[in-house]
């Protein structure tokens, strides 16, 4: 005979296995494909031949924008204008930051939200808790995780790939730092290497950072620094040396910083791609001529800065130029093939059934998690904190300008998509 102890785990046991259950139902079949009536702006304006006219002409618009903002950066690298150096590239990155963050912010993350509560999913689980922000909110702490250590396995890489006498360490803008001696010389541990040093003699971005701050009484301040720094321009330019142990300018930098903006770009890509397979397919599945319209010149201008942000980390990744056109080609063509896609499905996918509604949802989550990450962290911060901004203050006022610019008019296009 049991006694109410022995009884007391068995009924906490199958009340919890109830409810796993219970869950579990109501999990699956949310995710049937059961039907759900379309919106009214879809059954008021339904005209297949005329949707499909507009389908033809927005793939058409979107190749092509995509195809010149990504391409603007990587043609243009060598032209004076157009290097990723120069003040002109350094403002529309800005811009393009700024219509990324807007897409991230103000179309996927509320694009989610809609999806996961729209009424035609069950009131349990989606309305009980907010998944947009969960699912954005973890694709950026994901995001975070394959930056540091796609950054790190890169920089090791490199670090192995070349001889150790040419080996340089990032950051070290402080000679006694790379002569080895001096007052000045940063703290090392029991393996000799310097506080934020990578294994293979890279150093990672928060290193870079602390090890400034460790060494900031030796460098000249204010005013001082940014002249060194603009005198040092035009040696880098012409491709001098002299013989001087560091710089502050941006010639040794950007040869490691190239080993980042591989990640960067890569990254972003996926970000950008996932989204945009996501608008493709539902302009493809669109029968409505008066959803399809607007969403032609507002996807059309948005894919176009998301290719000059991209093309613009190709370029300063300079890796090759294979690898390179396939990532340009890859980009340009995602949308229109969901555009191409979703159109040959139309006739019997249902994008407001509950399948659809949560596999939306959640993609366009990740994606706004993965776009403001990248936006945030490694377009507009890695700029806008860079030595070149702070000693340039026209610079700094049509970066801001452009930032704001294109961050309002990507959230105005919200209006009509």
């Amino acid at each position: 005979m049991l006694f109410i102890e022995d009884l007391l785990p068995l009924l906490w046991y199958s009340g919890f296995r109830e409810k796993a259950r219970f869950f579990k139902e109501s999990l699956l079949q949310s995710m049937a494909n059961t039907s759900c009536e379309s919106s009214e702006l879809e059954a008021a304006c339904r005209d297949e031949s005329s949707a499909l006219v507009l389908k033809l002409i927005a793939v058409a618009s979107i190749l092509i924008a995509g195809v010149v903002g990504v391409a603007i950066p990587l043609v243009g690298k060598n032209r004076r204008f157009l290097r990723t150096d120069s003040s002109l590239f350094v403002a529309a990155k800005a811009f393009a930051a700024g219509v990324i963050l807007a897409t991230g912010f103000v179309h996927m993350l509320n694009g989610g939200s809609d999806a996961l509560n729209n009424p035609c999913l069950p009131e349990f689980p989606w309305a009980k808790f907010p998944f947009s922000g969960f699912f954005a909110m973890m694709a950026s702490l994901a995001t975070l995780l394959v930056d540091f250590v796609g950054t790190q396995y890169y920089e090791r890489k490199q670090g192995l790939a070349r001889p150790i006498e040419d080996q340089v360490r990032v950051g070290s803008d402080v000679p006694e730092i790379e002569a080895g001696v001096g007052p000045g010389q940063p703290q090392k541990d029991r393996n000799g290497k310097v506080f934020g040093e990578e294994e293979g003699g890279g150093m990672h971005i928060v290193g870079m950072h602390a090890h400034a701050a460790h060494h900031r009484h030796s460098h000249p301040h204010g005013q001082a620094a940014c002249d060194g720094h603009v005198a040092r321009e035009p040696e880098l330019e012409h491709g001098h040396d002299h013989g001087h142990g560091h710089s502050h300018g941006f010639g040794g930098a950007d040869e490691d910083s190239g080993v980042r903006h591989v990640v960067v770009s890569q990254i972003l890509e996926l970000g950008i791609v996932s989204h945009s397979v996501i608008i493709g397919l539902s302009l493809g599945v669109s029968q409505s001529p008066c959803t399809i319209r607007p969403l032609v010149a507002a996807l059309s201008f948005h894919q176009f800065f998301e290719g000059f942000a991209l093309g613009g980390c190709i370029s300063q990744a300079q890796i090759k130029t294979l690898s390179a056109t396939i990532m340009a080609c890859f980009f340009a063509i995602t949308t229109p093939l969901g555009i191409g896609v979703g159109t040959a499905i139309s006739s019997f996918y249902n994008p407001y059934s509950p399948g659809a509604l949560i596999t939306e949802g959640i993609l366009d989550s990740l994606s706004a998690g993965i776009l403001v990450y990248m936006a945030l962290v490694d377009l507009i911060a890695a700029d806008f904190l860079s030595k070149r901004m702070s000693c340039n203050f026209r610079l700094q006022v049509v970066s801001y300008c452009c930032l704001f610019v294109g961050a309002g008019l990507m959230s105005l296009l919200a209006i009509w998509a």
